[in-house]
């Protein structure tokens, strides 16, 4: 009677520590869909700036047409930034890295396109400039916003998974550290600002 007893026991804790084992999991699967859905997120709105791009350029072609080679590198940049993907399942820092660095380098084109279109008056009057260029602003400031979400999700992530005693789940079932997005090189350096009276 007493030999029954004890496989009942151990029983019981096997069962006990299997339905421990499947929460657990669950959990960090359902952390790492989260991951998934905060990176589409992202690429939604950086998709939207890329869309927005075309338009903005058409636009600006029009009135300064000798401004030709502004205009390629943003085409070229947008090429580069769209080409760039990301599996949400593969969110290393190297692909990050290189993500990131395509979507900066459409950033600094596009900021170069806006400061030669102070030189066009006419083109600054343009309404449906002024809409795209107001758009394309705000899709910057949802860019901000969206990696942000996407940096906490990816922090409750990380957290989750090295805890114990969730990383021995974590590290049988094959979850790994995903990538933050991180300030562009040199951000932390303030710009100087020269003014010649």
């Amino acid at each position: 009677m007493k030999k029954v007893s004890v496989w009942i026991i151990i029983l019981a804790v096997v069962v006990l520590a299997v339905i421990w084992g499947v929460k657990i999991y669950n959990k960090i699967v359902t952390a790492e869909e989260g991951v998934g859905n905060a990176w589409g997120n992202v690429e939604n709105v950086y998709q939207r700036r890329a869309d927005l791009i075309p338009n903005l350029v058409a636009s600006v072609q029009g009135a300064a047409d000798y401004e030709k080679s502004t205009l390629e590198a943003v085409i070229t940049a947008r090429a580069a930034a769209t080409s760039t993907k990301i599996d949400p399942t593969n969110l290393t820092e190297e692909n990050m890295a290189a993500f990131q660095q395509a979507q900066d380098n459409l950033s600094s084109a596009l900021s170069k396109l806006l400061v030669v279109v102070e030189r066009y008056p006419e083109l600054k009057a343009n309404q449906n400039f002024l809409e795209l260029q107001a758009q394309l602003e705000g899709t910057e400031n949802r860019i901000a916003v969206e990696r942000n979400k996407f940096n906490e999700t990816v922090q409750s992530f990380n957290t989750m998974i090295r805890r114990f005693p969730a990383n021995i789940v974590a590290s049988i079932g094959g979850f790994s550290k995903k990538a933050y997005f991180k300030a562009a090189e040199g951000s932390d350096v303030a710009p100087k600002v020269e003014l010649k009276f």
